[in-house]
């Protein structure tokens, strides 16, 4: 059962050296979250439950589904409160004079599972993105020691963390270090679909002189949606994978991993980054 506090967190039973107790133990929700388009069921995620509305959102302008808030006419769950399925289906529907289809989504891949850590999720190679976006044309720099703190201040607002230290989170803020939407999920990928749709529902998308901080690593897909949203700096506080370096480099988006206190590495577009 969910604790009333807060939807991504749950009780189970479990066994440790040290007593638990009978209340049990506090872990993440993961649980399935089918996306549909005027009643077309594209994409079935695992997340954590909470901001299922910019999760959705934010999955579809990846995907190119929708280029903004404009090109929706309502978002809600499917079904009835109080149902066993209810909260697990979310429905965009197209505003008034618009036709959304998934195939304006050249690489979503119909009727399949996305898991919480699903990479590059069939998408065939950089090529693709780049043939939709166009590299970052964003100038905006910031401080090194501006991005050490965006990092603490993301550890730092993670209440499901804190409590099961099971899930991911993902933050927008802008180069004055401004914070513009922050988000928890199972999925790293999920997190910053939460972000972005905020800010899609904001409508502050492109994203202009923002920047992305994840926790874990840096994935392609993790660039690939800070290219679409505008986002022209992405950092993490661990490694990058080799196809997002690549894709940074050609999209023109910073990227710098491994941000510490007093230390970081960047492994694009070091212009933006003033030390």
């Amino acid at each position: 059962m969910r604790t009333k506090s807060n939807p991504g967190v749950t009780k189970r039973v479990a066994i440790k050296s040290a007593a638990v107790g009978p209340e049990g133990d506090d872990v993440a929700v993961e649980e399935p979250l089918e996306i549909r388009v005027a009643g077309d069921a594209i994409s079935v995620t695992m997340r954590t439950p909470g901001a299922d509305r910019e999760l959705a959102l934010g999955f579809l302008h990846a995907e190119g589904v929708i280029g903004s808030i404009d090109d929706v006419g309502s978002v809600a769950h499917c079904g009835r409160p109080g149902d066993e399925a209810f909260g697990n289906v979310i429905e965009v529907l197209p505003g008034a004079g618009i036709a959304l289809s998934p195939e304006r989504a050249a690489f979503t891949r119909r009727g399949t599972l996305i898991s919480s850590a699903c990479g590059v999720c069939g998408r065939s190679t950089i090529a693709d993105l780049v043939a939709r976006c166009a590299p970052i044309a964003d100038l905006s720099r910031i401080e090194a020691k501006l991005l050490a703190r965006m990092c603490s201040s993301l550890r730092n607002e993670q209440p499901i963390f804190a409590r099961t230290g099971g899930v991911h989170a993902a933050a927008i803020f802008d180069v004055l270090g401004q914070l513009r939407a922050l988000h928890e999920d199972i999925g790293r990928h999920n997190a910053v679909d939460k972000v972005v749709g905020t800010l899609l529902l904001d409508r502050a998308l492109p994203a202009r002189g923002t920047v992305l901080v994840v926790s874990g690593r840096s994935s392609f897909e993790i660039v690939q949606k800070a290219v679409t949203a505008g986002i022209p700096i992405v950092t993490s506080v661990s490694a990058p994978s080799s196809l997002a370096i690549d894709l940074a480099v050609q999209m023109n988006v910073t990227l710098a991993c491994f941000v510490r206190e007093t230390t970081l590495t960047v492994y694009a577009h070091p212009e933006r980054i003033t030390l």
